[in-house]
């Protein structure tokens, strides 16, 4: 099994940076206003680092 993404949804801001980054793996809940992970394997590991990077909460994770 490969690497899967997280996201800690306490710590989510709900910028939305995430799925502008990766639209593949991230996606904006604008009900709870939080980000949530679609695609938690499989997704471009390359844009997903860059997520991770750019998350102003550092809510985004790998879990191996």
């Amino acid at each position: 099994m490969g690497k899967r993404v997280y996201i800690i949804a306490e710590d989510c801001t709900g910028c939305g940076m995430c799925e502008t980054t990766c639209p593949e793996v991230f996606q904006l809940d604008e009900e709870n206003d939080i980000s949530i992970v679609i695609l938690p394997e499989g997704g471009p590991e390359d844009a997903i680092k860059a997520a991770i990077v750019h998350c102003p909460g550092g809510c985004i994770h790998w879990e191996e």
